[in-house]
């Protein structure tokens, strides 16, 4: 065993290092000498106190190992401060005791005017290598590792929090008194000083629950152990289950745990259940959920009648006394961990889960499940089964896409428009006084494109996805069920979260009443004081929406502004000679592009804003509850989320072009801006292009936004321990230096999923690739989360969740809605039901020819008023007033003369056939969706059969465990047959004795 000794002090802002005269300094090995010390060998005993060791600085103009200075003290010693040498060895980390209370001196003595020897620059820098060196105890472990100091306690909990002096008191008291009560509560405390953290000035408490304290408040929550091993047969037979080989994970990584029969811990029968090792009965996951179970109960005053209610971690993270509560993850990230009683689980998450090479791999849901807790587990199982049905819908979209990208030959209105036809048609100006006629021919390239999205597979495809959502819903529904079964929720139930009110609850209701179920006084918010916040709350709300409203129709606005000023330009514009984007580049097209992503802009702005607003009112509100919190603000956030990005869409869709008017009588916005009219290819090529920049520029940015800035903010924040030796960088500091994942950090990430969810349902029939745009996001989506869980973020507390709660109805509700969408978008936003009235009633031979000049009305250019009648420069050179006397423009209406402009027969049949279009598809879907979910059933027949045999066995195992107890009981006392058995009180004396026989 080695001699050597390394303390360290500080005195004012230099530090002391001590080191024995002989000892020889190796950067390599440590600071010490190979031949001296073996790294990992750690003594086990205290140096010889007959040889105190040398307090020393480095002398700057020699080797470490030659020349060293006796450390001087410039001061007499002050009682309690380090301010001598001799009084340097009392600041070794591995002599402290375990300190009762939280708070310490800092031991600096820079109030008493310390001062030590000037170093060089030199030697600054080696004596702070020294400095980081020492920082580890040789007789304990590495500092990274998750046990206490002796190295058999586990680290189930950590408290954060730095020394301010500044008004710093109360914060003592509370700490004090907070941390006297958790080890009333039998948790044990061990408290690491501040001169031991990187900034020196935080202080960690670790927390360690001993059995006695996870065993009882384990039969409080009613936790679900193993008390024998399933011996039912698992049946789930997959056919051909060798094609999905390559997508399988190792059976050791999906299934992390034998698979056991559960009952509620009852800690008076402890030895019903599978106990092997009491240290690792309880895995992690539940000790930190038992731990902060009692973080958020104990109080931190004395007990005091009127402050009786002051309690909680959370109230006193809110107000500063402690800066982090968090459990631990058990190693690093990037490889297992030294520590053999550690499972490495962060590790295999990482390796298996979180690495983008596995993106085609199935996910550990199991493991997540022990790791994390079940309500992490339940959201990445939805998301990893949103995905796997997006493949079967980005599938039929492709297919679809791919029909109107093959059918372009037969696209005979595009033919008309491109040639000899479209060629000879004038239309009427698209806007007053700037824009001149026009020739159809110029929209060729838009109604090719349109084709694409606007043909009879976009029906189809419509129809299929009202079908493919309640198909989704369902089978989620199912496979929930099947989690539930698995990971012990059947008999969940959410009534103690609903019972937990929240500190914001007890502070802010002064008001107390007497609870009848628990006889003690609690507080409450009386009935005007709820009406009240609650109508205040409901107009900020309408008032929020209608500013986003407002911000839609200044783009609107926009829109009808400068469409005659991009006309104007680019009729002239050099772009027009380019060959390949030139006749792309329209008017049309600029102004949809420009308005849309001046849209994104205000959309990802909005959102910044309302989130916070959001989270205001809620607060405002007081839910009592948790969950009730979470529901309220789930609402709120996405009816502004809904309004926010599907605004603009619904506006394309059913607004755009359809209150227009005619020439000669248009409809003007605020009496100046002339309504848009769509363009002769359909409004539908718009709404797509709408569509894919909002819903393609929300993903890319969410996915940058949730990736980059943690990593960012960690780099930042670890910058100087990342230089750090590994022994010298310690759990507790590594995982204080991630990011918080705070209580809504869920709340965000299924928020982000259901908008999705309304973009590839709500608008899906104007773009079939939105699904397969979802699919690629949502494959990235799975693994940047996961990386974000494993490497950015400290370990949640584990809770339990049965299901992804109010997003389930907000899911149906998209649902119902989309089918509306759908069906209208097909009728009034493309051209398909009017191209069908041609085909068959109207053509005579079922053919689309003259379907172009059909669906175009002629309009008298003399009947022009003056102010919406062009230019004469803005005409282009090929227009003839003299020979040129009518235009065209889109709608079914009389020609000049007789009964001019009015709406035609055609228009009226139309209209007719579009409504029926709708109310066919609704109802058709409808039943089909209601079909569906009524033949197939919510909980699958076999885990309902395996629910019931669990049962079953559960209570047989119980009674025969009570049998064998009793006869126990009864054979211990020679007359017990002859006395009341004590368990079973109502069993006769005749089935007492018969059981002894």
């Amino acid at each position: 065993m080695s001699d050597l000794s390394r303390l360290t002090g500080k005195i004012e802002d230099a530090t002391l290092i001590e080191i024995r005269p002989h000892s020889l300094y190796d950067e390599d090995n440590n600071g010490y000498h190979p031949q001296e010390f073996e790294l990992g060998d750690y003594p086990h005993s205290q140096p010889d106190p007959s040889e105190p060791p040398t307090p020393f600085i480095p002398h700057p103009d020699g080797p470490w190992s030659d020349r060293v200075e006796p450390c001087v003290s410039l001061v007499p010693e002050v009682k309690g401060r380090h301010g001598s040498c001799e009084s340097l060895h009392s600041s070794r980390p591995s002599v402290r005791t375990q300190c009762s209370g939280s708070d310490h001196s800092d031991g600096s003595g820079s109030d008493h005017g310390l001062t030590v020897n000037c170093l060089s620059t030199m030697g600054r820098k080696r004596a702070l290598f020294l400095k980081y060196r020492s920082r580890v105890d040789k007789n304990q472990q590495s500092k990274d590792s998750v046990f206490f100091r002796d190295g058999k306690r586990r680290i189930d909990f950590v408290l954060s929090y730095t020394d301010d002096r500044a008004g710093d008191n109360k914060k003592q008291e509370r700490r004090k008194e907070y941390e006297a009560n958790l080890q009333k509560a039998g948790l044990e405390l061990e408290t690491e000083d501040k001169s031991e953290s990187e900034d020196g000035k935080t202080y960690f408490v670790k927390i360690h629950a001993p059995w006695e304290v996870l065993a009882t408040y384990a039969d409080v929550l009613k936790i679900k152990v193993p008390f024998k091993a399933n011996d039912i047969p698992n049946n789930r037979d997959i056919p051909m289950d060798w094609l999905f080989t390559p997508f399988r994970l190792p059976d050791r990584i999906m299934n992390p745990e034998p698979d056991y029969f559960t009952s509620s811990f009852n800690k008076e029968k402890i030895d019903f259940f599978l106990i092997d090792d009491k240290e690792t009965f309880f895995p992690p996951s539940v000790r930190n959920r038992i731990v902060y179970y009692i973080l958020a109960r104990c109080p931190y005053h004395k007990p005091v009648l009127e402050e009786k209610d002051k309690k909680g971690i959370k109230r006193l993270l809110n107000n500063g006394t402690y800066g982090a509560a968090f459990p631990l993850h058990d190693c690093r990230y990037w490889k297992p961990a030294k520590d053999l009683n550690s499972d490495s689980e962060r590790f295999h998450l990482y390796k298996h889960w979180a690495r983008f090479h596995s993106f085609f791999k199935e996910q550990p849901l199991n493991l997540i499940r022990k790791y994390y807790g079940e309500k992490i587990g339940i959201y990445f199982a939805w998301l990893g089964f949103y995905t796997e049905m997006l493949f079967f819908a980005a599938v039929v979209g492709v297919i679809c896409f791919l029909y109107g990208l093959f059918t372009f030959d037969d696209n005979e209105w595009s033919k008309d428009i491109c040639g000899e036809i479209g060629g000879s048609i004038v239309m009427c100006p698209l806007c007053d006084k700037k824009c001149g006629y026009w020739k159809l021919n110029s929209t060729c390239n838009s109604s090719w494109q349109s084709h694409m999205f606007d043909n009879v597979g976009t029906v189809f495809f419509a129809i299929f996805m009202g079908i493919w959502v309640t198909l989704f819903l369902e089978f989620w529904k199912r496979r929930q069920a099947r989690l539930e079964y698995e990971w012990d929720l059947v008999d969940f139930e959410e009534e103690q979260q609903q019972l937990q009110r929240r500190p914001e609850y007890e502070t802010k209701c002064t008001a107390r009443r007497l609870n009848t179920v628990t006889q003690e006084m609690e507080p409450y918010l009386p009935v005007t004081s709820k009406c009240a916040r609650t109508f205040l709350s409901g107009a900020t709300v309408l008032f929020w929406i209608a500013l986003i409203i407002a911000c839609i129709i200044g783009v609107i606005a926009y829109r009808l502004a400068v469409y005659a000023a991009f006309a104007s330009i680019i009729k002239d514009s050099p772009t027009k000679k380019i060959e390949l984007v030139g006749s792309l580049i329209t008017p049309q097209l600029a102004t949809s592009v420009t308005a849309s992503c001046i849209n994104f802009i205000i959309i990802m702005i909005l959102n910044l804003m309302y989130e916070r607003v959001a989270i205001w009112i809620t607060d405002m509100e007081i839910p009592k509850t948790h969950l009730e919190y979470e529901n309220k603000l789930t609402v709120k956030m996405f009816l502004f989320q809904f309004v926010n990005y599907y605004s603009s869409c619904f506006y394309v869709a059913f607004f755009k072009g359809k209150f227009v008017g005619y020439p000669g009588d248009y409809i003007y916005m605020f009496g100046k801006l002339r309504n848009e009219e769509c363009d002769p290819g359909g409004c539908l090529i718009e709404l797509t292009t709408q569509l894919v920049i909002v819903m393609v520029g929300k993903q890319v940015w969410g996915n940058i936004q949730e990736a980059l800035v943690p990593w960012l903010m960690n780099w930042w924040g670890s910058r100087k321990a990342r230089n750090h030796p590994e022994s010298l960088y310690s759990r507790w500091e590594q995982d204080h230096d991630l990011q918080n994942f705070g209580h809504l950090g869920l709340f965000y990430e299924y928020l982000e999923m259901v908008i999705q969810f309304g973009f590839i349902t709500l608008f899906v029939a104007s773009f079939p690739l939105a699904p397969l745009l979802a699919l690629m996001n949502n494959i990235i989506e799975v693994r940047v989360d996961a990386w974000k869980f494993t490497t950015q973020f400290r370990r949640p507390v584990a809770a339990k969740a049965h299901s992804i709660g109010a997003w389930q109805e907000i899911l149906n509700g998209v649902a119902v809605l989309s089918v509306v969408t759908n069906a209208f978008i097909v009728s009034f936003t493309s051209d398909m039901i009017p191209r069908l009235a041609h085909l068959y009633v109207y053509s005579g031979n079922q053919t689309m020819n003259n379907y172009i000049n059909q669906s175009l009305s002629v309009f008298n250019i003399s009947h022009f008023q003056e102010w919406n009648k062009p230019d004469p420069d803005e005409n282009p050179n090929w227009f003839d007033s003299s020979v040129i006397t009518t235009c065209r423009y889109r709608d079914y209406r009389n020609p000049p003369g007789v009964d001019q402009y009015k709406h035609t027969m055609r228009f009226w049949h139309i209209l007719a056939a579009k409504l029926a279009f709708i109310i066919i598809m609704e109802h058709v879907v409808f039943l089909v969706k209601f079909f569906v979910a009524w033949i197939i059933p919510d909980v699958p027949s076999e885990v309902k059969a395996r629910i019931k045999r669990e049962r079953y066995l559960v209570q047989e195992y119980l009674h025969n465990y009570e049998v064998e107890k009793l006869k126990i009981q009864l054979s211990r006392r020679e007359d017990d047959c002859l006395c009341t058995p004590m368990i079973y009180p109502d069993i006769s004396r005749h089935e007492v004795l018969s059981e002894c026989l």
